[in-house]
C-alpha cells in the first residue's frame, strides 16, 4: 500500500530577506488548559508544543528534530526554537507523511537514511532526507499479516546493538483474545526482523509476521512500550494487561491484573534462555493485588489463572515466564526509555479507564543497575514518579495522557500526550545542562556559540556570533 508523502518544492533561489533580521528567541510561556502538572524535586517540565492530532510515537533524527506520529493522521517534522533547559517553541511544523493509517510506532535506521512506522496491518519503510525534511515518494512494504482492530500500535525498535534488526509489537484482537494461545496466529507476539537483506523497493514481498522473524516472547497480551537496555543490549518490554476480568466469577478488576514489564534477552544471542518464552496471556496473567481468595504462597508478579479447573489453573500458570516487574493494574504504560548510561528507565503511564480510583496519568522512572532492574521482582514500589497530573479523579478528561518518549541529545526528556495533542520537555534540574560547548548545533536556531560562523538549518540561514544566534529567512522561489 503506497502511501503519500508531502511534495518537496525544487529549491530554485535562495533570497536572503535582511528586514527580517532578529534574535532568535523561543516563547517559554505555553499554558495547558487543565491544571498544570506536578514535577517531583530535582524536575522541571515545560510544555513545548499543542495543537496537535493524537500525538503517539516521538523520535529524533539526524538533525536534531522531532519526528511525530500523529495517529491517524500521519506524521509531523518539528523544529524548536531552543532556549535551552525546558525553554524550547515550535519554529516550524512540517507535514513529512500525510496518512490515516498510521496508529503509532515510528523507528529511524541506524544510518537514519530509512524511517519506518507502522498501521494496524503493516510495517512501511521510506527513504529519509533529515536535512531536506523529505520522504521518498513511495514507501515499501516491509511487514505485513497484522490485521486487528482492538490493539493496534505496532510499536517499533530498531536495535542499537544487532544492526538492521527491526524489533516489532503486536498486541492482541480484543480484551481476551483466545486466538493467542495459538503460536500461529502471531497475536499477542514480539518478533525481530532481519533487514540486512531486505531490498528497499516498493514491489519486494513483505515479510509475513506470524511466519517471518526471531521470535522474543508470545503470550503478551498488548506490550506497546519495547525498549533495549544500551550495555547489555537485552530487550525490555512493558505490557497493557486485561480489563474487568474475574477470578472464579469474583470481580477482581479493580486492582488485578497488574501491568507487566518484561524481558525478552539478546537480539545478538541466538541460544539465549530468556527468549522465545510463554508469557501466559490469555489464560494466565500477573498479581497485583494480593488480597484474593485462594492464593496459597503466590506474591505479586506471580502467574494466576482466572479460573481453575483440570487444565488451565494456577499451577499451569506458573509454569510460564513470569514477568520482571509488575506495576498497579491499569496504569497502561505505553512507551520505556533507557539513559544512554543505563542507570534509569522512563516509563509512560497513559492511565486506566476502568477502575473506581484513575490510575496512571504520569511519567515515572525505573532504577536499573548491570542491564537489570535494581527493584526485585515483588516490588510494589519500584517505579518513581516524575511527573503526574494534580488530580486523578479528574482524568481522563481534564488531565495529560503520557504516550511517547524520546530523549535528545542533551539528556531531556520529551513526551507526547496524544488525548490533549501536545509535548512537553522534562529535565532534570539538579544535573548541569550541556550548552555551548558542543561542537555541532543543537535542534533549534536559539543555541548560543563562542566561536561564531554560519549555519544553514532547513529554511533559516543562522549567522554564531559570541553569545546570541541571529536568523534570516530563506525564501524558496
Amino acid at each position: 500500500m503506497q502511501i503519500p508523502s508531502r511534495a518537496q518544492t525544487p529549491l530554485l533561489f535562495l533570497a536572503v530577506l535582511l528586514p527580517v533580521v532578529t534574535a532568535a528567541t523561543a516563547n517559554c510561556n505555553l499554558k495547558p488548559s487543565y491544571p498544570a502538572p506536578v514535577v517531583s524535586n530535582g524536575w522541571s517540565a515545560q510544555l513545548v508544543a499543542q495543537g496537535l492530532t493524537k500525538p503517539r510515537g516521538i523520535i529524533f533524527d539526524s538533525a536534531g528534530n522531532l519526528l511525530v506520529v500523529q495517529q491517524g493522521a500521519g506524521i509531523v517534522h518539528l523544529v524548536f526554537n531552543d532556549g535551552g533547559a525546558t525553554c524550547l517553541e515550535v519554529a516550524r511544523n512540517t507535514t513529512l507523511i500525510d496518512s490515516p493509517l498510521l496508529t503509532h510506532g515510528i523507528a529511524l535506521s541506524n544510518d537514519n537514511k530509512t524511517l519506518y512506522a507502522s498501521s494496524s496491518d503493516a510495517v512501511y519503510a521510506w527513504q529519509y532526507d533529515a536535512k531536506a525534511v523529505s520522504v521518498s515518494g513511495d514507501n515499501q512494504t516491509l511487514i505485513d499479516g497484522m490485521s486487528g482492530d482492538d490493539h493496534t500500535t505496532r510499536t517499533l525498535l530498531i536495535s542499537q546493538m544487532v544492526s538492521q534488526t527491526l524489533v516489532v509489537s503486536r498486541g492482541s484482537i480484543s480484551n481476551i483474545d483466545v486466538e493467542a494461545e495459538d503460536i500461529t496466529t502471531g497475536h499477542s507476539q514480539i518478533r525481530a526482523f532481519d533487514l540486512e537483506n531486505k531490498a528497499m523497493t516498493s514491489n519486494s514481498t513483505p515479510y509475513d509476521y506470524a511466519t517471518h522473524g526471531r521470535l522474543l516472547g508470545w503470550g503478551l497480551r498488548n506490550s506497546v512500550g519495547v525498549a533495549e537496555e544500551p550495555l547489555t543490549g537485552g530487550i525490555y518490554s512493558v505490557e497493557n494487561s486485561a480489563d474487568m476480568i474475574e477470578r472464579d466469577s469474583v470481580d477482581i478488576h479493580e486492582n488485578n491484573p497488574g501491568e507487566e514489564m518484561n524481558y525478552h534477552g539478546f537480539l545478538n544471542s541466538s541460544t539465549d534462555k530468556n527468549q522465545g518464552g510463554n508469557y501466559g496471556y490469555p489464560y494466565c496473567f500477573a498479581l497485583w493485588n494480593t488480597s484474593i481468595p485462594n492464593l496459597g504462597t503466590m506474591k505479586v508478579g506471580s502467574q494466576f489463572a482466572l479460573d481453575q479447573n483440570s487444565t488451565v489453573n494456577d499451577t499451569f500458570c506458573q509454569q510460564h515466564t513470569a514477568p520482571r516487574l509488575t506495576f498497579q493494574a491499569h496504569m497502561a504504560p505505553l512507551d520505556i526509555k533507557f539513559l544512554p548510561n543505563g542507570t534509569e528507565a522512563y516509563v509512560s503511564l497513559h492511565g486506566s479507564w476502568d477502575r473506581d480510583n484513575p490510575a496512571g496519568y504520569k511519567v515515572s522512572s525505573l532504577a536499573f543497575s548491570n542491564g537489570s532492574p535494581v527493584a526485585a521482582p515483588d516490588s510494589t514500589n519500584a517505579l518513581t514518579d516524575i511527573m503526574t497530573n494534580v488530580d486523578n479523579s479528574k482524568c481522563p478528561d481534564d488531565c495529560f495522557r503520557p504516550a511517547g518518549l524520546a530523549l535528545d541529545s542533551l539528556g531531556r526528556l520529551f513526551m507526547s500526550s496524544d488525548a490533549t495533542g501536545e509535548i512537553y520537555v522534562l529535565v532534570k534540574t539538579s544535573s548541569a545542562t550541556p550548552t555551548s560547548t558542543s561542537t555541532s548545533l543543537p535542534s533549534s536556531t536559539t543555541a548560543k556559540s563562542k566561536s561564531g560562523g554560519l549555519r544553514v538549518r532547513g529554511s533559516m540561514v543562522v549567522f554564531l556570533v559570541p553569545g546570541v544566534v541571529i536568523s534570516l529567512s530563506l525564501w524558496v522561489l
